[in-house]
């Protein structure tokens, strides 16, 4: 069988090209932190926290210094794991709609392993992971919403776990990871691994001075400081998992991609090429959506580098399917990046397009914008220029835009153009009817209680 597949390997490169069926399926980890932004990581530029793990993932891999996700969880969750834009799919926070396909269904249906491990946060369903895709799933808030940390509250398969004394949620989420791994190893696998971390409340790890392992309760010993333990043991799981790897001779031929799902928190300041940065989660501007991007990958990614190419939430889907040659499905956004991992020059993106609704509760405002390198435009029709006003306090005068300004909004104002009736009715028809179920079951609630 190896000299066949040799062989067929010889075949393919006298074609000029490397066929996956051909050469060996790679393995897929991708790993999204949560609430960590770009000026986090040590190799970005930042200066507050240790990230060792992911600084020398970097060193030897890749490292895109222009990723940009949904300001919020759910929704760049939504479009990470379908490879489509939220606005053709986002119906409120906490929800994945069942029709949607996800990345998990793509390999699973072309023979790998699949599981999810970390935060969930897409449906109660019992049967929700393994609906969407995943063969096994070890998840916080899935059925319920107990403590995250210390002595968390998991679900294994939908079904509810409750940690001894002194346990760790992350640390039991990543003891899974390499369990899936270690037992994977022969044959290709998808990991997607949400972490947890670096989520508030801000509490003392296993590794923190302060750590008290009897607590169980997310309000005991929060405080922002802990932000930097909490960083520093995410990037202690990933060490793990990359040696892992290493461990069961399977590095080489896996792909780990590591991103953030948003902006870090408001309530933390870091220290970022040598001035102060406040996290943006929720916000439109570069702090709530740019997360950092690291992709590590030594049979392809031989030598360290960095691109400047803007990357959407949405490119990762069809990046995974091209990466393991599963047939990218005609209805995503996504564009693959996989040529750039191979050192080629691949489809570069002009610009990129968010429509952003967090619809946490009743709120249907919609924040939607195209933007480059420079400029950002809204589909209210405010400009600005990133270079000089990053935070996007002063909105340029259409009336007075000339050369590079005037060419940036025409074409950004194309690109919104092509999602102008992208919007389906029944979206919002669906999340307006669910409003209306939710509070009719609060309204009985209180009578009763009366």
């Amino acid at each position: 069988m190896n000299r066949l597949l040799q062989l067929l390997f010889f075949i393919a490169s006298l074609l000029g090209t490397t066929s996956t069926d051909a050469a060996e399926k790679p393995n897929i980890i991708l790993i999204m932190a949560d609430d960590f932004g770009y000026e986090c990581v040590t190799a970005n530029g930042g200066q507050s926290y240790q990230t060792p793990n992911l600084d020398r993932l970097a060193a030897a891999g890749m490292r895109f210094e222009h990723c940009h996700v949904q300001p919020l969880c759910t929704p760049t969750r939504v479009q990470l794991m379908t490879g489509r834009y939220n606005v053709r799919n986002y119906l409120n926070f906490g929800t994945l709609p069942r029709t949607e396909t996800t990345f998990a269904h793509l390999l699973k249906k072309d023979g790998y392993a699949t599981a999810i491990c970390g935060k969930w946060q897409l449906g109660k369903e019992l049967d929700a992971p393994q609906h969407f895709g995943f063969d096994e799933a070890l998840l916080w808030q899935h059925t319920r919403r107990p403590p995250r940390y210390a002595n968390a509250g998991l679900e294994l398969n939908g079904v509810e776990k409750q940690y001894p004394e002194g346990s760790y949620g992350p640390t039991e989420i990543n003891n899974f990871a390499l369990d899936f791994i270690s037992r994977k190893k022969d044959a290709p696998f998808f990991l997607y691994y949400p972490m947890m971390l670096t989520h508030d409340p801000f509490q003392p790890t296993p590794d923190s001075p302060d750590w008290d392992p009897t607590i169980n309760s997310e309000n005991k010993l929060k405080n922002v400081k802990h932000f930097a333990d909490m960083t520093a043991y995410m990037d202690k799981m990933i060490g793990l998992l990359d040696a892992k790897l290493g461990e069961l001779g399977i590095r080489d031929n896996t792909l780990l991609i590591f991103i953030g799902d948003n902006g870090t928190h408001s309530s933390v300041t870091s220290q970022f090429k040598g001035s102060s940065f406040q996290g943006g989660k929720g916000k439109t501007t570069h702090r709530g959506h740019h997360v950092p991007m690291i992709a590590s990958w030594p049979s392809v990614i031989k030598q360290s580098r960095v691109s400047s190419d803007l990357i959407s939430g949405a490119d990762f889907l069809p990046t995974i399917c091209e990466a393991t040659g599963v047939s990218i499905p005609g209805h995503v956004d996504g564009v693959s990046f996989l040529p750039q991992l191979r050192g080629e020059k691949g489809t570069a993106r002009d610009w990129l397009y968010s429509w952003y609704s967090p619809r946490q509760g009743a709120d249907m405002n919609v924040r939607e914008f195209a933007f480059d390198h420079q400029f950002t435009l809204y589909r209210t029709g405010q400009l600005y220029d990133l270079m000089a006003d990053p935070e996007e306090t002063k909105p340029l005068n259409p009336a007075t835009l000339t050369g590079e300004s005037a060419a940036a909004a025409k074409k950004l104002q194309a690109a919104l153009d092509q999602f102008k009736d992208a919007r389906p009715v029944e979206l919002d028809q669906q999340f307006q009817q669910s409003m209306k179920g939710d509070e009719k079951p609060k309204k009985k609630k209180k009578t009763k209680n009366k």
